[in-house]
């Protein structure tokens, strides 16, 4: 079995990658020329890498048409909701045309292949407390540019199924968290902030961002292995959410994280952290496809929150 990732040096790609190589997958990979490799620098060897510009449509056919896969989970896409506020037009030309030249590219080959197109719970966007948990039969409602390229990446992947039967299959994954997540993602930065304290790297002040949003974290080790099933199991153009179903506070996360470390800080708001608007709750329901798959998170949120914290210890 081929399966192609794009985006397959970063964090959701490089454990998705392992996955599959212990699953026995002959696994194909894009990156961008100037991609940081660290994430899968313990398991280059056994890839298949391709440089691949997303946005660019002759690219993207050829690496599909090269590698041959059966499965594409497309993952590459500008993953960060405050970077989409100041880069707005980047995030919806990189998510919504990345998109588009994988669906085209499927159009045209000549062997079976199916596609996991990744959305998210900030397609939700506004979410009232009488709407929760959400279902996948909510209303999209997104607040950010961010969550705005996911519900077209979604509904295009919809429109091409509806129209040309694409195999495809789609989630929306709420907030997955763990090592090798990138410093910017609030877990992560709080973790790296803990570690550089631990270090004597940095003076003993916590910078934070709204600690009063609610979130629906999962480990991303749990993620991937529902990615695999949704692509193996699940009815092609269905949506199914893929989480925890427990919300927590931003602030009930810092203080599992502070009482892992025991270090003693100040906390202090950091403008710059803030969203022109943000999300204030986020708590899915994954019944749908728990039915499907029989899939159940298998990582204790504590023990994902230490992981990522050891890992920052190593990093520091």
């Amino acid at each position: 079995m081929k399966a192609l990732i794009t985006g397959i040096s970063g964090f959701v790609g490089s454990h998705l990658a392992e996955l599959l190589l212990s699953k026995g997958f002959e696994v194909h990979g894009t990156i961008r020329w100037r991609s940081k490799r660290d994430n899968i620098q313990h398991i280059e060897e056994k890839l298949h890498l391709h440089e691949c510009d997303i946005k660019d449509a002759s690219s993207v056919r050829n690496t599909i048409i090269k590698s041959t896969p059966r499965y594409i989970f497309h993952l590459a896409a500008q993953s960060f909701v405050h970077t989409s506020w100041a880069a707005p037009a980047e995030t919806i030309l990189t998510n919504i045309q990345g998109q588009l030249n994988v669906l085209e590219t499927m159009r045209d080959i000549d062997w079976p292949c199916r596609c996991l197109v990744v959305g998210s719970s900030e397609e939700y966007g506004k979410v009232t407390e009488d709407e929760l948990p959400i279902t996948e039969k909510n209303a999209l409602r997104p607040i950010s540019p961010y969550g705005v390229s996911k519900v077209a990446q979604d509904l295009l992947a919809y429109q091409y199924f509806q129209s040309f039967a694409t195999d495809l299959v789609r989630t929306r994954a709420f907030n997955h968290t763990g090592p090798r997540r990138g410093e910017v993602f609030v877990t992560s930065t709080f973790a790296k902030q803990i570690a550089e304290i631990e270090a004597g790297k940095r003076e003993p002040v916590m910078l934070v961002g709204n600690l009063e949003a609610q979130r629906d974290f999962s480990d991303v080790r749990d993620v991937v292995r529902a990615y695999l099933l949704a692509i193996e199991i699940c009815e092609s153009g269905e949506v199914y959410n893929i989480c925890s179903g427990r919300s927590l506070k931003i602030r009930e996360v810092l203080d599992m994280l502070m009482s892992i470390s025991k270090v003693k800080v100040e906390i202090k708001q950091d403008p710059a952290r803030l969203r022109p608007s943000d999300v204030m709750i986020l708590r899915g329901s994954s019944e749908k496809f728990r039915k499907a798959t029989g899939w159940v998170p298998e990582i204790p949120f504590e023990q994902t929150l230490k992981d990522l914290l050891d890992f920052w210890k190593g990093r520091v």
